[in-house]
């Protein structure tokens, strides 16, 4: 691969999203996503280990499809995003582990609580926009446990389990230009 150095990339918020899914009452899902985000790539394909990635989100722009359970989520219970208004990416390492997939490797802060996350990406390709614009995108997964962050409110469940898995899936769909 030709070394084209660096690109400096900017994440198009109009074509990605933020989003997760989280186990509900043991049995099914429920998904959502933080409408409001932004972030910059520093990317070199062909040495991906000068790569980073910043990312901040809005934490009041969650969207579960459901207005109570979004106000639950804002409120102290869990994301308390008077106090703690954003949650934040910082990356601190890039690298290669197939053709085409990433690990990268950053902070991931939420309530004022910073912890290592490891996120799988899958390169998705890129090319030129009508507009003449490169793009590149991503595809990249990580699950975490909510209690390492502070987000512990849950409810017993009459029949045995949880109200709310402590696992998350985080789930990125990135397109950045």
């Amino acid at each position: 691969m030709k070394n084209v150095g660096i690109k400096s990339l900017t994440i198009d918020t109009t074509h990605s999203s933020v989003g997760f899914v989280v186990r509900h009452m043991v049995i099914s899902k429920v998904r959502g996503q933080f409408g409001a985000f932004k972030g910059t790539i520093a990317y070199d394909p062909a040495r991906v280990e000068r790569s980073t990635v910043e990312v901040e989100i809005d934490a009041a722009s969650i969207d579960t499809r459901e207005p109570k359970r979004d106000a639950h989520l804002r409120s102290a219970d869990f994301f308390d995003v008077e106090q703690f208004p954003t949650i934040a990416f910082h990356s601190t390492s890039v690298r290669r582990t197939k053709d085409d997939t990433l690990e990268i490797t950053g902070d991931l802060t939420m309530r004022g609580v910073t912890r290592e996350v490891t996120l799988v990406a899958d390169e998705l390709g890129g090319g030129k926009d009508p507009w003449g614009n490169d793009r590149l995108a991503w595809s990249a997964r990580v699950q975490v446990n909510r209690k390492d962050w502070g987000l512990n409110w849950n409810q017993l469940l009459e029949a045995g389990g949880v109200l709310v898995s402590d696992k998350i899936d985080i789930e990125l769909e990135i397109q950045a230009l």
